[in-house]
């Protein structure tokens, strides 16, 4: 088994940021899955925040403003629209794509025909 030099950089999470993920999956309608992946952390450790935030584990600053719940949601749900939005352009990126090497094609298939036709009436 290979040994390794440097030990795995682990990420610290402040309890605020804990809280404010715990607070953005009791939103109705949004789904553990998508915060998780909003905030790129594993769902698993999300699950795990939620536990230790229902055990009372996590102590927040109560003086600290917190944006709305409401806000957070329509950031999320921009997020969403723009993740969709991002892959519909990919998508008709790769269909122009294939449109132009089509069109390249049909243009190099011309020549060729064109050039034959005036070699067999010479």
């Amino acid at each position: 088994m290979p040994r390794y030099n440097n030990p795995r950089k682990t990420w610290q999470y402040t309890n605020e940021f804990k809280v404010k993920a715990v607070q953005l999956t009791q939103i109705q309608g949004v789904q553990v899955k998508e915060v998780a992946k909003t905030l790129d952390i594993h769902p698993f450790m999300l699950a795990r925040w939620r536990k230790e935030y229902r055990e009372g584990k996590f102590v927040v600053d109560v003086r600290k403003k917190t944006p709305s719940l409401q806000a957070d949601k329509r950031e999320l749900d921009k997020i969403k629209q723009l993740e969709k939005q991002v892959a519909e352009l990919k998508q008709e990126n790769e269909l122009l794509k294939k449109w132009q090497r089509f069109l390249a094609e049909e243009h190099h298939n011309d020549i060729s025909s064109s050039r034959e036709t005036e070699n067999s009436s010479k």
